[in-house]
């Protein structure tokens, strides 16, 4: 079915047990929040380990951190690689191929930003 028989249809979507009534709810199911668009950008074009995300994007708490990386996974989004058996694992996150499909996206989310902070805001740097 292509988008247009599909948009003409209007179907209810089903992701997680909630019920959308729009694409784009649908898409928030699985990237909405403060921080998953944000993780998943950290992760665009390298794996990672769990500290250096933590160091990446200070204000997250580990808390935050942990479960928005336990969803990400649970929703095919992230790839969870352990490469110990033993206290302290090494842990490594990347995105799997269906999370790959948002980079472009997520690199306009970034380009917008900054347009966004240009237009509304403005950049802040230390000295």
């Amino acid at each position: 079915m292509d988008r247009k028989e599909l948009f003409e249809k209007k179907p209810k979507i089903k992701i997680n047990d909630k019920i959308s009534f729009c694409p784009t709810s649908a898409a928030m199911e699985l990237i909405g929040g403060k921080w998953k668009s944000v993780i998943l950008t950290h992760l665009i074009g390298d794996k990672k380990r769990y500290n250096e995300l933590r160091k990446e994007i200070p204000g997250i708490t580990e808390r935050t951190l942990s479960l928005q990386l336990k969803q990400l996974e649970a929703d095919g989004m992230v790839n969870r690689k352990v490469f110990t058996k033993k206290p302290p694992l090494k842990v490594e996150y990347t995105l799997t191929e269906f999370g790959q499909t948002l980079v472009p996206i997520l690199n306009l989310i970034v380009d917008w930003g900054l347009q966004a902070a240009e237009t509304k805001g403005e950049f802040l740097f230390e000295e």
